[in-house]
């Protein structure tokens, strides 16, 4: 399978380290299936950190997963909030496990999940809102073994 990665740089050999933040599924490498929301991804990090270069990192991901923790969020978006929410918040759940694979909170399910989060809206309400914006998916390799395991770097583009 083919993942991308959204950045200012060129990333070869991914890591588990440079993550400065957690985001939806904590620290760790994110890569997504959508080219589209790689581009986005690079070109958004790319303004944030007022560089003139975005780069999309392609991989082949393998499917030889034995021996790795893997967390599936799948449809059911209850669970899959409320993780994030803890992510969010500085928890360490996500820790458990060595690749999650979900749903991104892109821009607008964001601002869902926040209002959620912050007790405006109700898990219902929440989850309703969510489910009329188009999905995208996101993979987060929290550990280097499963970086190391399943990631080959293929080649990078200029967007």
């Amino acid at each position: 399978m083919i993942v991308y990665h959204g950045s200012t740089e060129i990333v070869k050999k991914p890591d588990d380290r440079h993550s400065y933040r957690a985001l939806d599924f904590g620290k760790g490498f994110y890569v997504t299936t959508v080219r589209e929301q790689a581009e986005r991804w690079a070109r958004r990090k790319a303004d944030i950190l007022g560089k003139d270069t975005a780069i999309v990192n392609l991989y082949q991901m393998n499917d030889r997963t034995e021996g790795l923790l893997i967390k599936y969020f799948d449809e059911d978006l209850m669970e899959w909030i409320d993780f994030v929410c803890r992510c969010r918040d500085g928890e360490k759940d996500y820790l458990k496990y060595d690749l999650i694979f979900g749903k991104v909170a892109n821009d607008k399910v964001f601002r869902v999940v926040d209002m959620y989060h912050t007790g405006i809206w109700d898990k219902e309400r929440a989850l309703r809102e969510i489910k009329v914006y188009p999905s995208y998916d996101q993979i987060a390799f929290i550990t280097q073994k499963a970086i190391d395991g399943l990631l080959q770097f293929e080649s990078f583009e200029e967007v």
